[in-house]
């Protein structure tokens, strides 16, 4: 018996949200192993409790979470067949993200700038970690621009549409993912010193 085209892509859906998945799971335990260290690594008696995280990394998390809400809209958009809001939204997802990229280079200028080095005779194991978290999470970042690039091209050739919104939900879920990723590790270092 043959599957319909319907259970065929219902069948594919379901087999990349759950790969997707994995790999946000792959990503936590990354970041839940680091998170350990640095709670651990506290006790050091070389431990910065002053460290300020800057004020770049305060904007970029409120870029961020714009872009979420874009790229959000852009999976509604879609979803009512509206491309050209869905074009839209997605460019300004992008713009974000590249903002956002910037934003956390021009933190780490701001770290620079105050002393904070992760390494050398003035690095110290407090910045070494702020440095090692946001490294990460930029390289997943960049992972998912690139993903958004994809659905931007997808999309450009017309491949989505009411019906077919696969590759809008999984780059919105992995984005949704990373937002949520980087507002939990601003808050564990704003708060957590």
């Amino acid at each position: 018996m043959e599957m319909s085209v319907q259970e065929e892509r219902e069948r594919k859906a379901k087999s990349y949200k759950m790969l997707l998945w994995f790999a946000i799971i792959s990503i936590v335990m990354v970041f839940a192993g680091l998170t350990s260290a640095f709670v651990i690594s506290k006790s050091r008696p070389d431990w910065v409790s002053d460290l300020i995280v800057p004020k770049a990394f305060i904007i970029s998390t409120i870029v961020l979470l714009v872009s979420s809400v874009t790229f959000h809209l852009a999976k509604i958009s879609i979803k009512k067949d509206s491309r050209g809001a869905t074009t839209a939204y997605l460019l300004l997802t992008l713009a974000l993200a590249i903002a956002f990229i910037y934003l956390q280079f021009s933190g780490f200028n701001e770290l620079f700038a105050n002393g904070f080095v992760p390494t050398g005779s003035t690095g110290t194991i407090t910045v070494s970690f702020l440095y090692a978290f946001v490294i990460m999470h930029v390289a997943h970042l960049i992972g998912g621009t690139i993903a958004l690039l994809v659905v931007i091209y997808n999309h450009y050739k017309q491949k989505y549409n009411a019906t077919q919104t696969l590759g809008i939900e999984l780059g919105a879920m992995f984005w949704h993912f990373l937002d949520f990723l980087w507002l939990y590790l601003f808050l564990f270092f704003y708060f957590y010193k």
